[in-house]
C-alpha cells in the first residue's frame, strides 16, 4: 500500500468511529430524556380507567359512610324501578320471547330446554328455588350459568316469577 492510502485509511476509520460515538451518543441523551420526561396519558384513555373502576371506587365508612351506601342503594333503587322492563307486564311469555329465549331455546350456557329431562331435579328443589336462581343468578355445578334476572336488572321480581310460572306450564 501506499502512503497516501494508510493516510486514507486512518483518517477514514477516525471518522468512521467519531460517527460511532456521536451515533452512541445519541442514544445515550434519548434514552435519558425518555426516561426523565413522564408519559403523557391520554384523557379518554383516563376517562376510560376512570370510569371502569368508578363502582369499585366508593369507599362508606362509619356511620355516615352507611348512611351515604344506603343513600346510594335507595337511589339505585329508585332508578331501576323507574325503568321497569317490557312496560311492568308480569305476562311471562313476553319476557321469555324477549329475553330468555336465546338461551332456554338453545340450551346456550347450558341453560335447561323446556322439556322434563332438563326441569326434573330443579322442580324437585321447589318454586322458591327456582325463583331464587332466577332473581339471584346461579352457577350450576355442571358449568351452568343463570345471570341475574336473565341478565335484565329492570325486571322486577314479580316479571321474573311470572316468567319462571310460565315457563314451568311450558314444560313438555
Amino acid at each position: 500500500m501506499r502512503n497516501y492510502d494508510l493516510d486514507f485509511l486512518k483518517k477514514f476509520a477516525m471518522v468512521i468511529g467519531f460517527l460511532v460515538l456521536l451515533t452512541a451518543g445519541l442514544q445515550l441523551l434519548a434514552y435519558h430524556l425518555n426516561s426523565a420526561i413522564p408519559a403523557e396519558v391520554s384523557p379518554i384513555a383516563a376517562q376510560r380507567t376512570q370510569d371502569r373502576i368508578e363502582p369499585l371506587g366508593a369507599v362508606y365508612a362509619g356511620a355516615t359512610g352507611a348512611a351515604a351506601q344506603a343513600a346510594a342503594s335507595a337511589a339505585a333503587q329508585a332508578a331501576a324501578a323507574s325503568q321497569v322492563a317490557y312496560g311492568g307486564t308480569t305476562d311471562g311469555s313476553v319476557i321469555f320471547n324477549n329475553l330468555c329465549t336465546g338461551c332456554h331455546t338453545s340450551g346456550a350456557g347450558m341453560a335447561p330446554t323446556l322439556d322434563k329431562a332438563h326441569w326434573a331435579a330443579r322442580i324437585a328443589q321447589g318454586k322458591d328455588t327456582l325463583y331464587q336462581h332466577a332473581i339471584e343468578g346461579f352457577h350450576g355445578p355442571d358449568g351452568g350459568v343463570m345471570p341475574p334476572k336473565g341478565g335484565n336488572p329492570a325486571l322486577t321480581d314479580d316479571q321474573v316469577k311470572a316468567t319462571v310460572d310460565w315457563m314451568l306450564g311450558q314444560i313438555k
